[in-house]
């Protein structure tokens, strides 16, 4: 891997036009800058976080920067926009060059980014990443449906070792199970499973806390700054979509 030296990063000042890919890690992440004839100018990787991507590409001319969909681009992606750069967001399932390739290797993904951003945008199959606004939005559902993925899981483990003692939890409705239901059990399984039936009555309380902010967020009138801006109502039926799926709230409320 080049280093980055000071002469490098004349060469990107001076060009007129330049293009990057970035191949987005966990912790790192590897970008590849090229010039306007394809050339390579400088090859690095900088630490995935707010503060070092601002470090590396503000200080850069504004330019065309590709990367791929997830779990960083969402905001990676708003960063660089706001940095005033133009940035490609390719899906990561059709950017068949880089998903299909043998071997896994970050600095030439960053650099196929690049290639491809340079000569045709479209190949990359860019899409558009949510509003920060309407992504705080979803994260309140899908934490809401991370705790009722964990009550189930609780919910099943207290069932199935009441039955190894040839006892039962009676009643599928969750909202019923609760640690007075262990009263019904024998003095054993009492002991074992009290701590157990107090953590779904937990979890089930603060299921109904996320259920009021979904209800509140879904009745929120779509007139915000964003909508002035074009992509308020597009947000907007992301979030309800994901709150009318077929795992209804009072379903598992």
């Amino acid at each position: 891997m080049k280093k980055v030296t000071t002469a490098a990063t004349n060469k990107v000042q001076k060009s007129r036009r330049v293009t990057i890919g970035l191949d987005l890690g966990d912790r790192s992440s590897h970008y590849c800058v090229l010039d306007e004839t394809g050339r390579i100018l400088v090859e690095s990787k900088v630490c995935t976080s707010p503060d070092a991507m601002k470090g590396v590409f503000g200080s850069m001319p504004h330019s065309r920067i590709a990367l791929e969909t997830g779990v960083h681009s969402p905001w990676v992606s708003r960063l660089l926009s706001g940095e005033g750069h133009e940035v490609i967001v390719a899906h990561a399932r059709s950017v068949r060059l880089i998903g299909e390739s043998r071997r896994k290797d970050d600095r030439l993904d960053a650099q196929t980014l690049a290639r491809l951003a340079r000569i045709d945008p479209q190949l990359l199959c860019p899409v558009k990443h949510r509003s920060a606004k309407a992504q705080a939005h979803l994260t309140v559902i899908r934490a809401r449906a991370g705790l009722v993925r964990a009550r189930t899981a609780l919910v099943n483990t207290a069932r199935g070792l009441a039955k190894s003692y040839g006892e039962r939890l009676r009643g599928c409705n969750v909202r019923n199970m609760n640690s007075e239901k262990a009263d019904a059990l024998s003095p054993e399984l009492q002991t074992a499973l009290q701590p157990l039936l107090a953590g779904i009555e937990v979890l089930s309380e603060q299921i109904r806390e996320y259920n009021e902010r979904i209800e509140t967020l879904a009745q929120t009138p779509s007139r915000t700054a964003e909508a002035s801006e074009g992509r308020g109502d597009a947000d907007r039926a992301d979030v309800l979509a994901d709150t009318r799926r077929p795992a209804s709230l009072s379903q598992e409320s």
